[in-house]
């Protein structure tokens, strides 16, 4: 924490998020495009969930800090964002990249995740997504939930390297949108 931070007091501050809620990402079309040229069967690994359009990823922990915007040296939305358990499918005949027990960073703009290919294990702890926060909205709340919406997820180099090796071929580019995020966070 800078000094600044020392002197600002929190909008919101929840020490444990492991009451939940979810993170959902709403796909946009460009991305289910690029899937289907590709021949990619998107899907859904452990307890997450595919509904009217939006990939839902269940929060299993975690914490996080919200500052008013432009108040602290830094990044406003601080912590990290547990999602255990769930994750992302990609499948093209007997190949299944899965994309698993994600973390979001807000202070770095990043989700780290494991990346397995047919059960092996192709990477831990890797930047799966680039998150940009440019077009988030002020937090907002309804009854005990806290709720962050607008922050765009970016397919990352790491990512895009890993699946146009998988799938043999080039057309998954580092900073394709795959779609923006509403991340829901139980207060109580």
């Amino acid at each position: 924490m800078t000094e600044t931070e020392d002197m600002v007091e929190p909008v919101a501050e929840v020490d444990d998020l492991s009451n939940g809620v979810d993170t959902a990402v709403a796909l946009d079309m460009g991305f289910t495009d690029a899937l289907t040229t590709l021949g990619l069967t998107p899907g859904t690994v452990g307890t997450a969930a595919l509904t009217d359009g939006s990939l839902i990823f269940p929060i299993t922990g975690g914490e996080v800090t919200y500052y008013e915007p432009g108040s602290i040296d830094g990044p406003y939305v601080q912590g990290e964002i547990m999602h255990d358990g769930s994750g992302l499918s990609l499948t093209a005949g007997e190949t299944v990249v899965q994309l698993t027990d994600f973390v979001i960073d807000p202070g770095t703009s990043e989700l780290m995740g494991t990346a397995t290919v047919n059960g092996e294990v192709a990477a831990e702890d890797a930047v799966i997504f680039d998150l940009d926060g440019a077009t988030l909205q002020p937090l907002r709340t309804e009854g005990d939930n806290a709720i962050l919406q607008g922050t765009q997820v970016l397919i990352s180099e790491t990512a895009a390297g890993l699946l146009n090796d998988t799938f043999e071929t080039d057309a998954v580019t580092p900073g394709l949108l795959v779609g923006t995020a509403t991340i829901t966070i139980a207060t109580a």
